[in-house]
């Protein structure tokens, strides 16, 4: 059992001028409010906090830090108020309790979204003052310590969490002593049965392998004291989930991992590393593909060392770092080690531009409302499989493993990824999918009038990139439906003759949007744009009761002219040749539509000119047998004119379904003159678009553009107008 005395001593060890005063006063103030306590194992609750505050002493963190681990469950658990902790203890400490104090608050929402939550306050707390996250991972490696005593579902949910989120966040900030400790606990707890047989089989094999690494270490130890290079050599072992991971990873068996036998030489200086290594290789053989340089290109969370792996005595391969002192505290001890070399304890909780994760962290929770979405991303960033890659300039940018030139201009700046159009690896031209490697030299080739496309959502790996692409989509996607809501509104008001902008403000229109649920006409429109109300139904509320009677031709606006025109071409001559006739009256059959590209066969109709059909046109086969009403006729392949086809989509039930359609197929330059969303009682939606364009050609290219729009499952052409306008009407 930790006592308040362990902890002041071990506080004045390394802080000698520390305000002790502070730190017995919360000590007193926690056996308060902690009184009669008692945790799940039965043990005084108040034992949490003090071994919580011993765990930061062991971090080597200020007074500051360790009064704050005294009182860091008062708030949540106690009926301590935060006006008495920051009159008793100020606002640096207050500061420390709130960032790690649960959001319990939140009672409606689901276990994840609380943790998500939870999470979100932690980055945020700790981008303030990075000493929040080091009490959160003290107090999570007591109660990982601590974890016998839940029931089994509660141990795995915790074990789990631990895993995905704490142990990795000791990682990422360079702590490896925590990291071990939280790792091997989840395992113990997530996976008794392989942890068990991993733990039986290295101890069985402890001494053999303790004497094998004795032998290598004298060796080394002797080999580089004759050449002048004063060392400390010792063994490193392998902990149990890192060989558990290797094992599953690599499909390998315990006798396979070859760091199982691992040594590690601290040399005095940062040069003397190099020196060293020389010397290692001179003795033993290099494992070709074994050796990593992290003193040249630190990891992200400031590690460094040089890592080989040689073969050893008796044909064994054995791993081996190699590190200075200093390399070796940061190692161990990470962003407090940091400080410490940076300046000598002074600015405790100010962290710096070096910590590039938590700045990542911070741009990303204000772009991602959603915190489950944002906690994700927090996962995916925790598993820095890196690789090291180097702009044309030579600045090195450390990016996951499979990271594409997608994430590398995203990383750079968002800008550039935005703007991407192509990349150069090495000096050639490479794909967007191209997965970068170690050493690569990459350069990005942009263009102002590139976008992010949705596509590359399936090609990235980091988090920013996926960030940054969604939030274009989603504001780009809104911006479309916002516009496209608006038209539709105006043009069902043309249709009754009534002037859009007299009725399209906040005077007449927004009271009604009010009614509905959207707070102002921006929303509205979205919402109408996305499909989620629809436009005649909002007409029908806001218009007179005498224009609702009228019937009238549409008007044409500007504002309709960008998505809804109608056609206005001549009847005569409509880009069709006739052999051996001229200046005749043409029609297009409403029973095909036929469109340039189409086989067509022409019939002379009684008082109605000349009716064009496609060949397959069942109508077209029944006057056939007439051959005195057949004219042959061609397209013309000079005529500009626009012609009149349906197309019907089947769809998934999907907020936005007909934005992203009619964006589809306007991004193609052809006009929409209508546009008709339902959906069934299975919740499939069907859309109903006619749409003016040129030819075959266009009208192919449409709906294979619009077939590949997330959630479509079915395009086609429907060459019944009559049908076609009968389902239509049904949606409305």
């Amino acid at each position: 059992m930790i006592r308040p005395e362990f902890i002041v001593e071990e506080l004045i060890k390394y802080m000698p001028d520390a305000n002790l005063d502070m730190v017995w006063q919360a000590y007193a103030f926690a056996a308060r409010c902690h009184k009669g306590q008692k945790r799940v194992s039965g043990e005084p609750y108040l034992n949490h906090p003090l071994e919580v505050s011993y765990i930061l002493a062991q971090m080597k963190l200020g007074y500051i830090s360790i009064t704050a681990g005294l009182l860091h469950d008062t708030i949540e658990d106690t009926f301590a108020t935060e006006k008495e902790i920051r009159e008793m203890f100020g606002e640096e400490v207050w500061g420390l309790v709130d960032g790690v104090t649960k959001l319990s608050l939140i009672e409606s929402s689901t276990m994840e979204e609380r943790q998500a939550e939870n999470v979100r306050k932690m980055i945020l707390a700790m981008s303030k003052d990075i000493r929040v996250i080091l009490i959160k991972l003290a107090d999570r490696i007591h109660n990982m310590r601590t974890l016998d005593y839940l029931k089994p579902a509660k141990q795995k949910r915790v074990a789990q969490e631990t895993l995905d989120i704490y142990a990795p966040l000791a990682n990422r900030l360079g702590m490896g002593w925590i990291k071990t400790e939280l790792e091997n606990l989840s395992f113990k707890y997530l996976h008794p049965v392989e942890y068990s047989k991993i733990k039986h089989s290295v101890a069985e094999h402890e001494q053999e392998r303790e004497e094998y690494i004795a032998s290598i270490a004298r060796e080394i130890e002797e080999k580089l004291k004759d050449e002048g290079v004063k060392v400390t050599v010792e063994a490193r072992s392998k902990h149990l989930f890192s060989i558990y991971s290797k094992m599953e990873k690599q499909k390998i068996g315990l006798d396979e991992v070859y760091d199982l036998l691992g040594v590690r030489i601290i040399t005095n200086t940062d040069i003397e590393c190099y020196t060293a290594l020389g010397l290692i290789h001179s003795m033993y053989k290099p494992i070709p593909g074994k050796f990593d340089d992290y003193i040249g290109i630190p990891k992200e969370n400031m590690y460094q060392s040089l890592h080989t792996t040689v073969v050893g005595p008796e044909g064994k391969a054995v791993e081996i770092q190699i590190r200075s002192i200093r390399m070796h505290h940061i190692s161990e001890e990470g962003i407090a080690a940091h400080w410490r070399y940076k300046t000598d304890g002074a600015q405790e909780g100010k962290h710096d531009d070096q910590i590039i994760w938590l700045r990542r962290l911070l741009d990303w929770q204000k772009e991602v409302k959603n915190p489950k979405e944002f906690l994700e991303f927090v996962k995916i960033d925790l598993y820095p499989d890196e690789v090291y890659v180097f702009t044309p300039k030579q600045d090195v940018k450390a990016l996951p493993k499979g990271a594409t030139p997608i994430d590398f201009a995203y990383a750079i700046h968002t800008d550039l990824g935005h703007n991407l159009i192509g990349a150069k690896i090495n000096g050639k031209l490479a794909s967007l999918r191209h997965e970068l490697k170690n050493g690569d030299i990459v350069e990005i080739l942009k263009s102002a009038q590139q976008h992010p496309s949705r596509d590359w959502l399936k090609y990235v790996k980091t988090s920013k990139a996926r960030t940054k692409i969604g939030a274009y989509i989603r504001q780009a996607e809104r911006s479309r439906a916002h516009d496209l809501g608006k038209e539709l509104l105006e043009k069902e008001l043309l249709k009754i003759k009534l002037v859009p902008d007299d009725y399209l403000n906040d005077k007449k229109l927004l009271p009604y949007a009010q009614t509905v649920g959207y707070t102002s006409l921006e929303s509205f429109f979205v919402a109408i744009g996305f499909g989620k109300i629809k436009s005649h139904q909002v007409v029908r509320k806001i218009a007179p009761k005498e224009a609702l009677k009228k019937e009238g031709k549409v008007s044409i606006t500007g504002a309709i002219k960008k998505l809804i025109i109608r056609s206005r071409r001549p009847e005569k001559l409509a880009g069709i040749r006739i052999q051996g006739m001229d200046d005749m009256l043409i029609r297009f059959a409403h029973c095909c539509d036929p469109v340039p590209g189409d086989k067509i066969r022409g019939f002379v109709s009684r008082g109605r000119g000349l009716i064009i059909h496609t060949e397959d046109c069942p109508n077209a086969m029944s006057f056939s047998m007439d051959s005195d009403r057949y004219v042959a006729v061609d397209w013309d392949v000079k005529g500009k004119e626009k012609h009149l086809v349906m197309i019907s989509v089947e769809t998934e039930d999907r907020t936005g379904m007909l934005a992203a359609v009619s964006t589809a197929i306007s991004d193609l330059g052809a006009n929409i003159t209508d546009a008709t969303i339902r959906t069934d009682i299975k919740k499939k939606g069907s859309i109903y678009i006619s749409v003016e364009i040129a030819n075959l050609s266009q009208l192919q290219d449409i709906m294979k553009a619009v077939l590949k729009q997330k959630g479509v499952k079915r395009v086609q052409r429907v060459r019944d107008r009559r049908a076609f306008m009968a389902a239509r009407t049904r949606g409305k």
